[in-house]
């Protein structure tokens, strides 16, 4: 199985120029859409789609993730493998939070020419080297053959957290339609139910739920969120609005 993630939208050719390549190489390909509809340019953006999605696929499963800014420059071409599954895309971060959850195994520049179109343009490195590439790992194709092997992948600010006494520091991955803030602080990190929250604004301390209706309405929560993160939030109301937060503000916790 292979997922797509772009910023590429729905009227242009991109998309379906990569399924072609990736169909022409392996008929028998299972693509599956994660989505389209990233901003354009928008690196963490893309990486959060990327992470929320991905757990939920089976093993094995070859994840294409592309917003490349950077594409045709000295950036690199990769593959991650790890213990779940396969990551292709730029060396640019938007691989890197989905990857970290997985446990990363061993990470490849993709620079062996058999293993992509066989003219590569300097602007469309999905359809030339991400799709063939990613059609070839389901083929059987092992990643070692794709070039050399990489110890130090591109890791963002956003794909890691610090904890210095006590206190957690991060930032906003991303705002959803409800307005809820969705931090990069991972489930594992919260120790207590309450928290002071450290925002640009101001402190705000908070208890922790389980769900939204544990508050009142227009109340503010925190609590981790369907996506594995913490999450701010208000109940019925958008906590952004209210507290001006916007992605890639840091935030920082301390747990009560």
């Amino acid at each position: 199985m292979i997922t797509l993630t772009t910023d590429f939208g729905l009227n242009d050719p991109y998309t379906a120029q990569m399924k072609g390549v990736i169909y022409t190489l392996n008929p028998n390909a299972k693509i599956i859409d994660i989505t389209h509809g990233v901003d354009k340019f928008n690196i963490r953006m893309g990486a959060f789609m990327l992470a929320s999605a991905a757990p939920y696929f089976p093993a094995g499963t070859i994840h294409v993730a592309i917003v490349d800014p950077g594409v045709g420059t000295k950036r690199r071409a990769i593959v991650i493998q790890t213990q779940q599954a396969f990551f292709v895309g730029p060396d640019n971060g938007v691989l890197m939070l989905a990857a970290q959850q997985q446990g990363i195994k061993q990470v490849y520049e993709l620079t062996n020419a058999k293993f992509r179109l066989p003219k590569v343009s300097n602007t469309f490195h999905g359809r030339d080297i991400f799709a063939p590439a990613a059609a070839h790992i389901d083929n059987g194709i092992s990643v070692a053959e794709f070039g050399s092997e990489i110890t130090h992948p591109l890791t963002p600010k956003f794909a890691s957290i610090q904890n210095l006494n006590g206190t957690i520091t991060g930032q906003i991955l991303y705002i959803d339609s409800f307005g809820n803030a969705i931090t990069n602080i991972p489930s594992e990190s919260i120790q207590t139910q309450t928290a002071t929250v450290g925002l640009s604004q101001g402190l705000l301390k908070l208890a922790l739920r389980e769900t939204y209706a544990q508050t009142n309405p227009n109340e503010a929560v925190a609590l981790v969120g369907s996506h594995g993160f913490l999450e701010l939030a208000l109940n019925q109301a958008s906590f952004a609005k209210k507290y001006l937060v916007r992605i890639g503000d840091p935030v920082t916790v301390t747990f009560v």
